[in-house]
């Protein structure tokens, strides 16, 4: 029975407390609808000061052009009013002279005032005067109707939570390393949408978005118009989530029904297992050690996980393996080794088309990238057997820039770029280096691959740093097929 009556206090504990809990929450609540209900009071009464404002500056307004209109009017009635005044004292005053004349007895006399008396009437301003006013006293055109305005302010609601935008999935485009994504509003929307905000994130499931997706939302926001672009992108997991919701002045709506699109591009990382142990292997960057070679301290990286040795396969991004990417089998004793300071990529090419870049350094005194089969010797160097292609370039002594394979070299006439595109068509055997930044073609092995390849790197007295995750480029699709025709094959290489 104690039993029971511990397990009764417990379960009462753990009862008091989720009341306890609620009653926090409650009374948090409680000081969010004071605080909530303030703050939109004093939005509200500070938008309608503002409408008082704006109504009292447009009556002000109103009054002046009414002060003005009726100013100006008074001014030519009254220039008007003293003119023809004067007109008339002056005609009075010569009607009485005139009548005198009449009454002048001597002839001669008579007739010299009267020969005055029309010379003035022919000049008297009286004659000169229009009879018509300058200006009417109708002002009825400064009047105002706020019927219809007045309708409007009686018609005044809250402002309306923004509806749901949908995603047109059908008109979304993935393309060039970007995503074109594009919604639309219900057709009765009228809740002064100011702005729309767009969150995305990568993820390696199809389907809808899972509740426990480990990757965050990112955010896009004051976004203006129904579309946005994602630019610049590097697609290293195989989809993307996209939601959008709407928002005015004062609230935003509900997210629209999430959407997935595909991403296809070709993603791997480097084989640290396969390295030359003078190159230093960091994620995507590769730099020559020449320290590298003490094998105690690659031991213990090793042991430790770090340097060379460590591999972002239990990221987050990582947690579904593609079935082409394959296991170290290079490691220990099977490493490159010698003067082949080479290190291969760790996802086989066996159809379809893929797309990387490689920036380079410089000051490196030689660089090569390429792709080969997987038999490549651990003495081998890239381009110089059977199994391997490559762009090569030499920094030391003498520069020069060549296509190599199979111990054959073509001296390539044209400057090497800081970064290179790497185009692989495997299925019509076409394997092209492009200027990446220009879309310049460089050379065009074109052979038929006999077994799966993997991407190739070699360096001496320098660093790479390669970007995967890239899709083919559209102009470079179209370059292949432009120059299928004329492109240069491995046999031709003297």
């Amino acid at each position: 029975m104690k039993d029971d009556l511990r397990k009764i206090i417990t379960t009462l504990a753990l009862k008091n407390e989720e009341i306890q809990n609620f009653i926090y929450s409650l009374k948090q609540m409680l000081q969010n609808v004071e605080d909530n209900s303030t703050r939109v009071q004093g939005e509200l009464e500070g938008e309608f000061q503002s409408l008082y404002n704006m109504l009292d500056e447009l009556k002000e307004n109103m009054l002046m052009k009414i002060k003005q209109d009726r100013a100006s009017r008074i001014y030519e009635l009254q220039n008007q009013l003293t003119a023809c005044t004067k007109a008339l004292e002056s005609s009075e005053d010569l009607l009485e002279t005139a009548n005198h004349t009449l009454s002048v007895s001597q002839t001669d006399n008579f007739s010299q005032a009267a020969k005055q008396i029309k010379d003035s009437v022919t000049m008297a301003p009286a004659f000169r005067l229009s009879l018509k006013a300058k200006v009417t006293d109708n002002m009825s055109h400064l009047m105002v109707d706020f019927t219809q305005e007045r309708r409007l302010l009686q018609n005044l609601h809250f402002l309306p939570v923004p509806s749901t935008p949908e995603i047109l999935a059908s008109q979304c485009q993935v393309a060039n390393n970007s995503v074109t994504v594009i919604w639309r509003m219900p057709e009765e929307e009228n809740s002064g949408i100011q702005h729309y905000i767009l969150e995305h994130r990568k993820t390696n499931f199809p389907g809808p978005p899972r509740a426990k997706e480990e990757q965050p939302w990112m955010v896009v926001e004051d976004i203006k118009g129904t579309e946005y672009t994602l630019t610049s992108q590097r697609f290293e997991m195989k989809y993307m989530n996209f939601r959008v919701k709407a928002c005015n002045k004062a609230v935003s709506g509900d997210f629209s029904e999430p959407i997935t699109l595909e991403t296809p591009a070709f993603c791997f990382r480097l084989d640290a297992g396969s390295s030359h142990q003078n190159l230093r292997v960091e994620e995507g960057n590769v730099e020559w050690d020449a320290m590298g070679g003490k094998v105690q301290d690659v031991k213990t990286r090793e042991k430790e996980g770090k340097g060379r040795g460590a591999s972002p396969c239990n990221s987050p991004a990582r947690c579904v393996q593609s079935p082409k990417r394959v296991p170290s089998v290079r490691i220990g004793r099977d490493r490159f080794t010698a003067e082949s300071y080479t290190v291969l990529g760790d996802t086989l090419i066996d159809g379809g088309e893929c797309y990387w870049e490689v920036r380079y350094d410089k000051d490196s005194k030689a660089f090569a990238l390429g792709v080969t089969y997987r038999n490549l010797g651990k003495f081998d160097q890239l381009g110089k057997t059977s199994v391997s292609w490559c762009l090569h370039l030499n920094n030391w002594l003498q520069v020069m820039f060549t296509a190599k394979h199979g111990n054959k070299a073509k001296i390539l006439d044209i400057a090497a770029p800081n970064r290179i595109g790497v185009h692989c068509n495997y299925d019509e055997g076409f394997l092209s280096f492009y200027n990446a930044s220009s879309k310049q073609l460089l050379h065009t092995f074109r052979t038929k691959f006999t077994q799966p390849i993997l991407p190739a790197f070699m360096v001496w007295c320098g660093s790479f740093t390669v970007y995967t995750g890239l899709q083919v480029p559209t102009c470079v699709k179209s370059l292949q097929k432009r120059n299928s025709a004329t492109s240069s094959s491995s046999t031709s290489l003297t």
